[in-house]
């Protein structure tokens, strides 16, 4: 584990899948993540690289080759190093090798940063493509936050408020975990959404090209809550497992297969293509209180 720190918050990170497990506030002594019980889910706070959800019967094909992958890639179950460190900010690096050739042929630095300012955690996700040809791949983040956040609260005590009154369909995820063709009447003209567990039952509610920058989490029982900044991230997922104390917020850059798609990377809805030696970079931020 890797613990980075300033005067209000602590983040300890852990080198498997370089996951952010924990995030505390020092001045209200909260923790701010999800605890990762299996019972519901183990993670906390995975990265999604080199896809971000699932791809149809799990396979890709590249130049004529057939690629197998699980859901949401390799990364979050590679160990990764940790590249440098100061006391409230730590950089964490994987390369491509001949492992991960098997299922993504392209050669890639892969780095995530951590650091905190203030009250604010920053992660960014730097991608440099090593290779002679150009890279595809998708990016995001699955951070789970903990909620309720203070005791005499619960769950559907508290909602959250996007950035301006959004107007949006939700676009529903199938058995296998594909992308439906058609979406869901969702938001309108709205910019608040009460929580409950009832409403991720039917999977994560995933949202394409909102207006909004950033979404909080609020309630009118408790000063306590969370601003998340997602600019730059066109997709956005909100899910819970069932019945379980959090909420991930996931900003993506990249999104699962429809159930009509032709596996094809270059087609894949949402992918991102890096020419040789080219670096893509995303930041998205959480600000305490």
């Amino acid at each position: 584990m890797t613990v980075i720190e300033n005067a209000q918050l602590k983040a300890t990170i852990r080198h498997q899948g370089a996951e952010l497990v924990s995030l505390f506030n020092k001045d209200h002594q909260l923790e701010y993540m999800w605890k990762g019980d299996p019972a519901y889910w183990a993670k906390h706070s995975p990265v999604l690289f080199p896809i971000v959800g699932s791809l149809k019967e799990n396979v890709y094909y590249f130049n004529n080759t057939a690629y197998e992958m699980a859901r949401h890639g390799f990364a979050r179950d590679s160990k990764f190093t940790e590249e440098r460190k100061e006391s409230d900010r730590v950089d964490f690096l994987l390369l491509s090798s001949s492992e991960t050739k098997k299922n993504y042929p392209f050669s890639f630095e892969f780095r995530i940063h951590y650091s905190l300012h203030d009250n604010q955690l920053s992660v960014g996700y730097s991608i440099t493509n090593k290779g002679k040809e150009d890279m595809y791949f998708s990016v995001g983040g699955h951070p789970a936050f903990a909620i309720p956040l203070s005791e005499n609260t619960h769950y559907t005590d508290y909602y959250l408020e996007f950035e301006k009154n959004e107007t949006a369909t939700r676009w529903p995820i199938s058995a296998a975990g594909l992308i439906k063709t058609e979406s869901l009447p969702f938001l309108q003209d709205a910019g608040k959404l009460p929580l409950s567990k009832d409403l991720f039952f039917e999977d994560a509610i995933v949202l394409k090209n909102l207006s909004s920058s950033f979404i909080c989490l609020k309630s009118d029982s408790t000063p306590h809550g969370w601003k998340f900044d997602f600019t730059d991230f066109p997709y956005l997922g909100i899910w819970a497992a069932r019945n379980a104390d959090f909420v991930c917020i996931e900003p993506w850059c990249g999104i699962a297969d429809s159930t009509d798609s032709d596996q094809q990377l270059i087609h894949k809805e949402g992918i991102n293509c890096l020419p040789p030696t080219g670096i893509f970079s995303r930041v998205w931020t959480v600000e305490l209180w």
